[in-house]
């Protein structure tokens, strides 16, 4: 007799397991976290890419974030931080179905990238805690790099992260003078919800790229 496993492989049963986890609550705050991380070190890396610098870096226990940054361009650095956390969850994704050598190294990458941010602009106990958590999945996917079933969760993780991008913007309609949209709004009077769907555009684009990737890796 033929034995039934999960569809692991498959990139919507993926998607389906992240959202249902992403709804957990408790369980869904350190994917919370991941995707604060990547949205605040975004907003920090466009301040600096733009000739500024990064102050603070703070990462709460409920998932939210911030980044004191100084200098730079404002209009491109509001606008990174949803833009970056789908950037890197697309990364992600692509480092774990990625070759063996790819996936180190974007792992690597991951992890320099998190112990620079606790040594250079963490200033709190919460922030580098949090920091540390992120930084062992980084370390799980280079110390199990051969296990089969460690590729399905990063995965997961990974869409997590993106869905997490996804639904975060449409908490700012109720936050109308506190967000990013609203600073974008202020700097270039494109009305705030233009940047939402800008954001949510990208979002679901780029889940729609991956499923159509990996439905064509199968064929």
């Amino acid at each position: 007799m033929k034995s039934i496993g999960l569809p692991l492989q498959n990139f919507w049963f993926l998607v389906l397991v992240a959202i249902l986890l992403s709804q957990i609550p408790v369980v869904n705050i350190p994917f919370q976290w991941l995707e604060s991380f990547f949205h605040e070190i975004s907003h920090g890396l466009a301040a600096m890419l733009t000739g500024g610098r990064i102050i603070r870096i703070q990462l709460f226990a409920n998932g939210a974030g911030l980044c004191t940054s100084a200098g730079g361009n404002s209009i491109v650095t509001a606008f990174s931080g949803y833009a970056g956390a789908v950037f890197f969850g697309m990364l992600m994704y692509l480092g774990t179905g990625a070759h063996r050598q790819g996936a180190k190294i974007i792992s690597t990458m991951l992890i320099v990238l998190i112990l620079l941010t606790c040594v250079l602009w963490v200033k709190d106990i919460l922030t580098a805690f949090i920091c540390f958590v992120l930084g062992a999945i980084f370390v799980l996917k280079l110390t199990y790099s051969r296990a089969t079933w460690l590729a399905p969760i990063l995965k997961i993780i990974a869409l997590i992260v993106m869905l997490n991008a996804l639904q975060s913007p449409w908490y700012l309609w109720s936050t109308p003078q506190k967000n990013d949209a609203y600073s974008l709004a202020q700097l270039t009077y494109i009305p705030a919800f233009v940047w939402i769907l800008i954001w949510l555009t990208m979002a679901i684009w780029a889940l729609l790229f991956l499923g159509r990737r990996s439905q064509g890796s199968k064929a």
